[in-house]
């Protein structure tokens, strides 16, 4: 029994929608042992396929750099009103220090009712607003107003319901939107995960509606390609602080930097000669 109860548990908090299919083999004590009636309630395909753990306060909890990088691989799951699950993998991320980072809105520790969420807890949402109809999603980290941007998704699961957002955000647009496309920048993402005001100040620890989970793959360091950030205008020599980090190959990747990668292929070439 306390073997069966652990497994229960387990699974209890793994699986919140219907997603995967429900585990009744679990609660038939009276089941013939190695007899599979059904491979959607055995439970060694439930152990197979079952979900990973959400990150937890202390997976947030590390300076901005750091957890910029740490983002690339993990995924960021989106449960919709109606039940619907979204998830994508972050693919491409950028780091805003606060302080002395010109191009951060918490620039010189300035605290403002809109970026409040910078100065929270780490693991906040932080979202604002750009051209008045566009919304970009960040996450606080260690240090006083640092964040990090989410710019690019890899999409995994409910690409129809993130055509179906997109398509009510993009008006008169009739173009069915490709796969890469969906999630391929930080405004893009936030249409195609129903992504608004109403999420900033929401901790991604305890919220209901959207929270990260583990991706399956770590990308090693020879994956990580390190460059500069985008957009953000005349910040001096903020503009060329190489604080954007991206998973090197992906289609999903909103800006490739072709010369650092040639750079990162060359030096590998140098190192393995």
């Amino acid at each position: 029994m306390p073997r069966k109860r652990k497994l229960l548990a387990q699974l209890s908090a793994l699986q919140s929608n219907s997603s995967f299919p429900p585990f009744d083999a679990l609660d038939n004590p009276n089941a013939t042992p190695g007899v599979d009636s059904s491979p959607k309630s055995s439970k060694y395909f439930a152990i197979e396929k079952k979900t990973p753990s959400q990150l937890e306060a202390d997976f947030f909890n590390q300076p901005c750099v750091s957890l910029a990088k740490a983002f690339l691989g993990q995924i960021l799951v989106r449960k919709l009103p109606d039940g619907r699950e979204l998830w994508g993998r972050i693919v491409e991320t950028e780091a805003y220090l606060g302080g002395e980072d010109e191009a951060s809105h918490s620039k010189g520790g300035k605290q403002t009712q809109r970026n409040a969420a910078m100065f929270m807890k780490p693991g906040t949402l932080y979202v604002y607003q750009i051209y008045g109809i566009y919304f970009c999603v960040n996450v606080s980290s260690q240090g006083e107003g640092a964040a990090v941007l989410l710019r690019s998704l890899e999409p995994l699961q409910g690409l129809d319901a993130m055509r179906e957002l997109r398509s009510a955000s993009r008006k008169g647009a009739t173009k069915v939107l490709k796969d890469w496309q969906l999630c391929n920048g930080p405004s893009k993402l936030c249409q195609a995960f129903g992504i608004d005001k109403a999420f900033d100040q929401r901790d991604l620890t305890q919220d209901a509606a959207i929270w990260m989970v583990p991706g399956h793959d770590p990308p090693g360091e020879q994956d990580v390609v390190t460059t500069t950030r985008i957009g953000i205008g005349n910040r001096g020599e903020w503009a060329q602080k190489p604080l954007r980090f991206y998973l090197r190959g992906n289609k999903f990747v909103s800006v490739v930097d072709k010369k650092t990668e040639k750079e990162m292929a060359a030096m590998g070439q140098v190192s393995c000669s």
